[in-house]
């Protein structure tokens, strides 16, 4: 009975843990989505919304950080079980960045709505597009224990860095012809290197969902073969 006793928890804590992290991947991206609404839009009310929930990843970050903790000490976790609190703790960590990236965008869009519209403000709804789906692949991958899945979405992110610097390049010829909404350029050029970088973390997630799911650390490995 005692043996039982003990499986249960573990089961029950570990379940915990699962359900904290998709609850930090959804509020991570629903700030990611609302970010890039409040500067299309122009709505200062959605990028302050999202600056203010940003602590409440941050507690999300140290809940899992508890809770994973407290699974080694108590249980001592082996093989893929153990692999998951891991992975699941450095997902946390990834999640928590993505998140930071979404109240910089915030604090531009704020920035940029005290200026005059900016028609070339919409250049960066592809780069948003093919990030965004980068995370939410790399959400499902690890919700629904897909390698495979989660191993596809380095390949992916080339894809995403081309056009980054693509748009990148766009703006800086803006700023180089003397336009004389430098400010506003500047502020966009950061905005799409916060969408790209979210899609390294994206592909971080995925990798942690690799090694969790089939032991192989893929973070330097160029075949990317499981």
């Amino acid at each position: 009975m005692q043996n039982t006793h003990i499986l249960h928890d573990f089961n029950e804590a570990i379940t915990a843990l699962r359900q904290e992290v998709l609850a930090m991947a959804g509020q991570a991206r629903l700030n990611l989505e609302r970010a890039v609404e409040s500067l299309l839009t122009r709505n200062v009310d959605l990028a302050n919304a999202v600056i203010g929930d940003d602590n409440e990843v941050d507690e999300m970050e140290r809940k899992v950080d508890r809770l994973g903790m407290e699974i080694l000490v108590r249980f001592h976790p082996v093989a893929s079980d153990l692999r998951l609190v891991l992975s699941s703790m450095k997902i946390s960590i990834n999640l928590e960045r993505i998140s930071d990236h979404a109240t910089s965008i915030a604090k531009r869009a704020r920035k940029m709505a005290k200026n005059q519209e900016l028609p070339d403000v919409n250049i960066v709804e592809q780069v948003y597009a093919m990030s965004d789906q980068l995370l939410r692949d790399a959400i499902t991958a690890y919700n629904n224990h897909d390698a495979a899945l989660a191993l596809g979405l380095h390949e992916r992110d080339k894809e995403l860095n081309r056009v980054y610097k693509r748009v990148s390049n766009t703006l800086t010829q803006r700023i180089e012809e003397g336009d004389e909404r430098t400010d506003d350029y500047l502020h966009l050029i950061f905005v799409v290197r916060s969408l790209e970088r979210i899609g390294d973390l994206s592909v971080n997630v995925g990798e942690d969902t690799v090694f969790m799911e089939a032991a192989k650390d893929v973070r330097h490995d160029e075949e990317r073969q499981i």
